[in-house]
């Protein structure tokens, strides 16, 4: 037996109750009473959350993102130390970080990340409801079949449905169409995109790894349905630079936000690669996105040139890397993944040196030739 206060209580403790009915004979009825009750962890988020983090207002909408957004694709499945990511995202909240990033499959394994991003919630964020912005996808491979992949109504529809189960949730702030299917039409994935936000299951939704000619139409269709495109999410870093000739300009006249992934290009724009390939680099694993051919000579070459000047400017290679994309103002947040608290302040540090001077971006602009 224990006891709460009201004040304890107030909060913290989730009660819900179920009545089974069971008939023994005629007008002889058993009725038994079960209680689940849930305390949430004594998490209190930082009185002074707000005030050194920056938010960019998303296209032409309503919605404010924060700079600095929090990833889970990694560091956040089941085969990661729960503690350790519960700090990490603690952390994030305390210091303005109010968009998580999540999609179906991230872990590994598959689902995973939203689920312990459940029990994050549950364990005391989740108070914070209404202060944060959650977002999913689904587009990747998911489940066996035909209908656990690609850009289907089908596909997306259920993924929502099992991504609100996995965290524990009634919506979804964003939902993505994490890629564009060449076998489907544009219409039916952006048709089930807008009746997400019809039926309440999402507020808002954007679309991911689109190029300029399939953005066009995405954005078109759902125009026609009274949902607006809120955001595209792109693969953007000094050495991926794939979004400016025409994707950039084509979002900012349509009034469309953008958020920048693998901002650090795997790790490339980081002290990690100055003196070739570590051990235990993603570029030393047989698996991961980072090859260890992309790993070149002129590549590092290019690295301790960039890693100089950040020294100048007061900051390590991956704060200027983020600050060169904050520095135009269509980019409106950009998605870091964080292994410990430690990098992820590392991280944010970024915010205090956010300009360039016209020689700075010429020089930068050299070494990227």
């Amino acid at each position: 037996m224990f006891f709460l206060t009201e004040k304890e209580i107030s909060g913290k403790l989730g009660i819900s109750f179920f009545i089974n009915i069971t008939s023994l004979q005629k007008n002889t009825y058993l009725c038994s009473l079960t209680f689940k009750i849930t305390i949430m962890e004594n998490y209190k988020a930082s009185d002074n959350r707000y005030d050194t983090m920056t938010y960019r207002r998303c296209g032409k909408s309503g919605l404010l993102l924060p700079a600095i957004s929090l990833g889970l694709w990694h560091n956040f499945g089941s085969v990661d130390v729960f503690n350790n990511f519960v700090q990490i995202a603690y952390t994030a909240f305390d210091n303005g970080i109010t968009h998580f990033d999540l999609a179906n499959n991230y872990g590994p394994t598959y689902g995973s990340a939203e689920e312990n991003f459940g029990q994050i919630l549950k364990k005391g964020l989740g108070l914070y409801r209404d202060e944060l912005i959650i977002s999913s996808k689904a587009g990747y491979d998911m489940w066996p079949g035909p209908y656990g992949n690609w850009g289907s109504r089908k596909y997306l529809m259920a993924s929502l449905d099992q991504s609100l189960k996995r965290m524990g949730i009634d919506y979804v702030d964003i939902f993505y169409s994490h890629r564009p299917d060449p076998e489907t039409p544009i219409e039916e994935t952006m048709c089930a995109l807008a009746d997400m936000v019809h039926q309440g299951k999402a507020l808002y939704v954007g679309i991911s790894n689109y190029n300029a000619e399939q953005t066009r139409t995405a954005i078109s269709v759902l125009k026609e349905m009274k949902v607006p495109c809120l955001i595209h999410q792109a693969r953007y870093s000094m050495f991926d630079r794939w979004v400016e000739p025409e994707l950039l300009q084509l979002l900012d006249e349509n009034g469309v936000g953008m958020i920048a992934f693998s901002p650090l290009a795997q790790g490339l724009l980081t002290n990690k690669y100055l003196h070739g390939i570590p051990e235990n680099s993603r570029a030393a694993k047989s698996t991961g996105h980072l090859r260890s051919d992309q790993v070149t000579e002129d590549k590092i070459a290019k690295i301790k040139l960039l890693n100089d000047l950040a020294e100048q400017r007061g900051q390590t290679l991956a704060e200027m890397a983020l600050a060169w994309l904050l520095k135009d103002n269509r980019v409106t947040s950009v998605i870091i993944g964080a292994s410990s608290v430690t990098q992820l302040k590392d991280n944010l540090k970024a915010l205090d040196n956010a300009e360039f001077t016209p020689d700075e971006l010429c020089e930068i602009e050299n070494i990227l030739k």
